[in-house]
Parts: C-alpha cells; sequence; structure tokens
C-alpha cells in the first residue's frame, strides 16, 4: 500500500485500531477518525493519539481527523481535512459502529436514529465525497464493515441467534451491504473496488467487552488481527479487479473455524 492514503473510521480502538496500524504497516498515509483523540477522555481504553503513536514509532504517516459521525455536519468534513492533511483519498474503510441490544419493539427512536446515522448514513455520505476522486483517479478501494447479523434468520422455529437483540443492528449492516453491492455496480469497470467485510467469529473490542451478551464463554473468539489481515487481502487487490463481495474474516483468510448455532451471531 505504498503511495495509498486511506480514511478509517472509529479507528481509536477495536477492529478500526488494527486495520489503521496493518495498512501503515504495509506502507498506507491513514486519516484516523474517531471522537476521541486523548487518553482516558472517554469511557473506553483506547484513543486517536494512541493510535497514531504506535504508528508514528514504527515510522508510519498519520493524520488525527476528530470527527462524530452521528453528527451530519462533522461528516462532511472528514473527506476534505483527510486530503488537506495527508493528499488525495483512494481508500475508506467505514468500519464505525455502535448496537444498542435488546427487543426491537423496546429500542428507543433515539438510538435506533443513532446507529442508522453512524453505521448507514454516514457511510453512504462518505462514499458520495470520497468516490468521484478515486473515479477521476481510475483507482480506488472501499471497504464497509458488516456482520453477519444483516442476513435473515431462517424459521420457523427460529434459531436461537435470531433473538439475540440486534435486528436494529441487523437492519444497518443489511443496508450496508445493499451499499456495497449497489455502488460496486455502478461504479464497475471505473477501478474502484467496493467490498464488505464481516468477522467469522467474535472480537472482543472494548465496545464489545462492555455491551454484548457474547463473550468468550458462549462463542468462538477470532484472532485479533484476523480482520486486518482480511482487510488487507481485500484493499490491496488491484484495483478493479475484486470487488462487490460481501466475505468474512476467516473464509476470506483460508483459516478453518468452527461451525455451530451461534456463528451468525457471533459477528461484531
Amino acid at each position: 500500500m505504498d503511495g495509498r492514503v486511506a480514511i478509517v473510521t472509529g479507528a481509536s480502538r477495536g477492529i478500526g485500531r488494527h486495520i489503521a496500524e496493518r495498512f501503515a504497516a504495509e506502507g498506507a498515509a491513514i486519516a484516523l477518525v474517531a471522537r476521541t483523540v486523548t487518553a482516558g477522555s472517554s469511557a473506553l481504553p483506547g484513543s486517536l493519539e494512541e493510535v497514531m503513536d504506535r504508528v508514528c514509532a514504527q515510522g508510519g504517516r498519520v493524520a488525527v481527523v476528530q470527527a462524530d459521525l452521528t453528527v451530519p455536519g462533522e461528516v462532511e468534513t472528514i473527506v476534505a481535512r483527510a486530503e488537506e492533511a495527508l493528499g488525495p483519498v483512494d481508500t475508506l474503510v467505514n468500519n464505525a459502529g455502535v448496537n444498542f441490544y435488546g427487543p426491537a419493539l423496546d429500542i428507543p427512536p433515539r438510538r435506533y436514529a443513532l446507529m442508522f446515522q453512524m453505521m448507514v448514513h454516514a457511510p453512504f455520505r462518505l462514499c458520495q465525497l470520497a468516490a468521484p476522486g478515486m473515479v477521476e483517479r481510475e483507482r480506488g478501494w472501499i471497504l464497509n464493515i458488516t456482520s453477519k447479523q444483516a442476513r435473515h434468520p431462517i424459521g420457523p422455529p427460529y434459531p436461537d441467534w435470531a433473538g439475540d437483540g440486534c435486528v436494529p443492528y441487523g437492519m444497518c449492516k443489511a443496508a450496508l451491504d445493499r451499499l456495497t453491492t449497489g455502488l460496486a455496480a455502478e461504479l464497475y469497470g471505473t477501478g474502484v473496488n467496493v467490498n464488505a467485510l464481516g468477522t467469522s467469529g467474535l472480537v472482543m473490542t472494548p465496545g464489545v467487552a462492555v455491551v454484548s451478551p457474547h463473550t468468550p464463554d458462549n462463542a468462538p473468539v477470532e484472532d485479533d488481527g484476523a480482520m486486518a489481515e482480511a482487510a488487507l487481502l481485500l484493499c490491496g487487490a488491484d484495483s478493479g479487479t475484486v470487488t462487490g463481495r460481501i466475505g468474512y474474516s476467516m473464509d476470506l483468510l483460508g483459516r478453518p473455524f468452527p461451525d455451530g448455532p451461534w456463528a451468525l451471531s457471533a459477528t461484531f
């Protein structure tokens, strides 16, 4: 990824941090996007400055772009700020996410709206802002972080995972999948790859550890680095060659992972 410029949202911790650090190790300049800039300013561990320090210690090039993806006005500034700091963006990773667990009929409207703003509206708008430059330069990579919760439960009878309180979250990820395949079709032939990537198993990010009903005791855990390696596989492919895919980390990496009744719910 030498010479590439990548935006990674939700880069202060978890999957976004791993992807940002992996891409930087491969030579990309990284625009780190999240709300938490300094350590200790959030209830969750992790900050953009800490990620920046790790990247810089390895000789990487990085810029901090503080933004709250639940605020549309801040989303509008992200691509311009990243390009001002690092140059034309050719890689966009829409990773930032949030989940409020609970029965679908009990989810408060504010939480429902927040999930859709962060995981549907913001990625859609960032694609609109970043993709035209990619098309003009005839090369680009867009990666949307999805989840197996986007899949439809088959029944009745329905599997246990269908009742684990993730309906609005799954709705958001289903919309993101449709954005992925639709945009891939629209941009086919321009040199821009558009793909989606989800986890095969449980990834114990700081956010998941706080709110998820799933734990290493009831769901298989995948390697923390698997998502970053799979993201590199998709975003490292030649421009215009691998597009429209909805894949999952261990499958893409060709690593064995056991099947089981939890398989469609352990996706964060």
